[in-house]
């Protein structure tokens, strides 16, 4: 054994790490043109566009990628992945496509492009679209896609009437899907292309846990289709019909707005988009924060570090007047003996636990009327 005669350092790289916060607000996209420019939007390749001005005047005339563009750069400067897809001789064959497949060469073609764009771009899409091209194929495509990217779809409701409209919600049970109904009045696929542009902005001004409902669309002029509308929750309209049905609309209140927080959920845990959006940003961001932690050795030291890291996320995010304040309501991570026995342990396999509390949106505020003579008794007291 060698023989030390001085002073010996050794590093102690026990401490807490800092989590950052996810990336939510890349748009992922997929669209027609077959006219665009064939070098800048490739046949069934991912295509970060990191200058949508410059995007939309390669796009061509035909198909939905410029307008789509154009409704998402009203809104805000998104990072956009856009998958084009080839238009079919029909319509069946332009969702085939949407939907798109791998190949036996191994590409991913259609929306399963999304599914490779961390990898090729290092943007993964979490906010998923296909405007004016969302027929309930589509949908059911994209409700998977959104799944395997711990994303969220918005997609068309397809119909004409209130029961129409109902039955067609019955057929997803999706956490990570909203349907949106009428149109605006510019283009088939407007209102999917601005309520993308809109949730990438609120994300990038505002965070992932303020809902799509009530905010101002930008470059909408009217509605396609019209729907009675009352802010009070006493009477019932199209749109609140609409909103017991799952389904957003849109509103006209200063300005035309999206209208309706829920999602087409089984489960009424996750009946809010902001609830399944801040599910999967905290699961990411501590999966990504806690990279350094993977293959140390098991200990003490270890468990308190993760716990520590976590929970100073948790605090950070709950504090207000800062860059993350507000986004939860609260949480804490916790290591309980009971979920860690010596022999899983002795495995290698570490469980921390964590509950937390999202935001709810204030869907609806009671207000209790009564009618008093108190305030003529005040006159007269005067």
């Amino acid at each position: 054994m060698p023989y030390y005669h001085g002073i010996r350092v050794t590093e102690n790289n026990s401490a807490t790490r800092a989590i950052a916060d996810v990336a939510t607000s890349t748009i992922g996209m997929v669209c027609t043109a077959d006219d665009a420019d064939a070098a800048t939007f490739p046949l069934n390749e991912a295509v970060h566009l990191e200058d949508l001005a410059a995007a939309i005047g390669k796009a061509g005339d035909d198909g939905t990628l410029a307008r789509s563009l154009d409704a998402i750069a009203d809104q805000a400067n998104a990072p956009v992945v856009v998958v084009r897809v080839a238009e079919g001789e029909t319509t069946a064959e332009t969702s085939a496509n949407v939907v798109g497949t791998t190949t036996a060469g191994g590409e991913l073609t259609g929306m399963q492009a999304l599914l490779g764009a961390e990898s090729q771009l290092g943007l993964r899409p979490r906010i998923l679209g296909a405007p004016g091209l969302d027929g309930e194929s589509v949908a059911a495509a994209f409700a998977t896609v959104a799944q395997k990217l711990r994303g969220f779809a918005y997609c068309a409701a397809q119909g004409d009437t209130l029961g129409e409209l109902s039955a067609y919600r019955q057929n997803f049970g999706q956490r990570e899907m909203m349907l949106i109904w009428p149109e605006f009045s510019d283009f088939d696929g407007s209102a999917i292309a601005r309520a993308l542009g809109l949730r990438s902005k609120i994300d990038q001004q505002t965070g992932w846990h303020k809902t799509l409902s009530n905010v101002a669309v930008n470059g909408v002029t009217g509605l396609a289709r019209p729907v009675p509308f009352s802010i009070l929750a006493n009477d019932v309209t199209l749109a609140s019909q609409l909103n017991d049905a799952d389904i957003t609309t849109l509103a006209r209140i200063d300005g035309y707005r999206f209208w309706g927080n829920r999602t087409c959920s089984d489960d009424q845990i996750f009946a809010f988009e902001s609830t399944v959006r801040t599910n999967y940003a905290l699961q990411d961001a501590i999966a990504e924060g806690l990279v350094w932690a993977i293959d140390k050795d098991i200990t003490p030291g270890l468990i308190r570090d993760i716990i520590e890291s976590v929970n100073a996320m948790f605090r950070e995010m709950k504090l207000p007047n800062n860059n993350r304040g507000g986004q939860i309501i609260g949480a804490e991570a916790s290591f309980k003996s009971a979920n860690n026995s010596a022999a899983a342990l002795k495995a290698g396999k570490l469980v921390i636990d964590y509950e937390f509390t999202d935001c709810a949106p204030a869907e609806a505020i009671g207000l209790r009327s009564s009618i008093t003579d108190r305030f003529y008794t005040q006159l007269l007291a005067a």
